[in-house]
């Protein structure tokens, strides 16, 4: 079935809620209000009654998905809790979550629900708003289900002191909260936000205070990439699924940079992270090249593509204004700038990516067999390799003024390899 929802007013909810605490004949224990033990009824009342919790951090990435592609203010969902169409929608995003399996060893809510039936109550404010339970709700309609049973919190309970429920809920090492690391990333920045110091939040979540202050530094990294370089400002569903690893190690692999190399080591990371399905290999195994060998990185990509990093040559070199992370500059420290605008410029993005690659596995190569005396062989010979295959009848006329400069640089670096290898014969 397709449950069509039907909203019952916030005051005829709190008087039938009322009603039914005052006949309750069961009560059940409860931990995680007030950091206290508290009995709180538990009642049976119509599947209409409830209403789903808009703020609810399971569901902050799918919402925002929602509000990018219908192109809908981003108070859609935090100011239509009382909206009827505006609860519908939560409960298809819902009913998706429901009929959506955690894993191969989890059988999804919904199969759960129609085998045996609702075993443990909803939490709910006395006006019937959902606290935990939202996507059983969800099964729990689409299944048909006239009832449901709910635990109702004190009247007095405040909206921060719900979010901390959510949070203590989600924080225990049995959690059935399933939160992808956006919605984990989102509830421990409202807790934040409520004032709560990293380390309240950390013991709140059975998580270290450096697990915090990571989840936090990584939302800032998703932020800048969606809106400066993606162009999709909130559309979490881009990161949700296989990016939580980059993210997270970024802030780390900035760590201690300039501006000019963390700008540019930002836009390795989302290049590499964009054509991934380029590498042959995990994305996070180029850590490396956007870490600590990233300068070195961009040396080579300079070199491959004829690029300038000094600030002299930069001034002369024509730059792209679509694309800018506000950082200042100082121009006594070599910029990557040129690098940047490459991967950014569309028609020489392509281009660009491969030398990035290339670099990256390179240096990284280099790096892997410096205790070895064949390395420097090693790479001569790849480099031989590749001079081998170039075909010059393919080469476009357009492109011979780069490979020129192609060439000379390969010539300057030949002589100070020979230079050098001269030395220490």
């Amino acid at each position: 079935m397709s449950y069509a929802v039907r909203l019952t007013s916030p005051l005829d909810r709190q008087i039938q809620i009322e009603n039914a605490v005052k006949c309750a004949s069961r009560a059940e224990s409860f931990y995680d209000f007030r950091n206290t033990k508290i009995e709180l009824p538990v009642i049976r009342i119509p599947i209409d009654i409830p209403v789903y919790r808009m703020e609810n951090f399971r569901t902050y990435t799918d919402q925002h998905e929602y509000l990018a592609r219908e192109s809908v203010s981003m108070d859609f969902f935090s100011s239509g809790q009382e909206v009827e169409s505006v609860q519908q929608i939560q409960h298809g995003l819902l009913e998706r979550l429901a009929k959506k399996a955690v894993s191969d060893s989890v059988v999804p809510v919904i199969k759960v629900l129609e085998r045996d039936g609702q075993r443990e109550p909803l939490l709910v404010t006395s006006s019937g708003v959902v606290v935990n339970g939202n996507r059983r709700l969800a099964a729990m309609r689409e299944l048909g289900m006239p009832y449901v049973d709910v635990m109702v919190l004190p009247a007095d309970a405040t909206t921060d002191e719900i979010v901390d429920i959510e949070a203590s809920l989600q924080g225990r090492p049995e959690t059935k909260l399933d939160y992808d690391w956006i919605g984990q990333g989102q509830l421990i920045n409202r807790l934040v936000q409520m004032g709560r110091s990293t380390r309240e939040v950390a013991i709140r979540l059975h998580r270290s205070e450096k697990e915090i202050k990571n989840s936090l530094q990584a939302l800032i990294e998703v932020d800048l990439y969606l809106k400066e370089w993606a162009k999709a400002e909130g559309q979490y569903g881009r990161v949700a699924d296989d990016a939580e690893q980059l993210f997270k190690d970024l802030p780390k692999l900035l760590e201690g940079k300039d501006a000019h190399l963390t700008q540019a080591s930002r836009v390795m990371a989302w290049s590499l992270f964009e054509n991934r399905e380029k590498l042959g290999d995990r994305l996070y195994n180029m850590n490396p090249a956007i870490g600590k060998y990233a300068s070195d990185v961009l040396d080579r990509v300079a070199v491959d593509l004829g690029l300038p990093t000094d600030s002299e040559s930069r001034d002369n070199h024509d730059q792209s204004q679509d694309f800018e992370i506000d950082v200042e500059l100082d121009d006594e420290i070599p910029s990557y700038e040129s690098i940047v605008d490459a991967l950014t410029d569309g028609e020489t993005r392509d281009e660009a990516v491969e030398a990035l690659i290339e670099a990256a596995r390179s240096t990284i190569e280099m790096h892997k067999g410096q205790k070895s005396g064949e390395a420097a062989l090693k790479l001569l010979s790849q480099a031989h390799g590749k001079l081998i295959s170039v075909d010059m009848s393919r080469a476009a006329p357009d492109t011979y003024p780069k490979i020129g400069k192609q060439l000379d640089a390969i010539e300057n670096q030949c002589a100070s390899i020979r230079s050098k290898l001269s030395a220490l014969d």
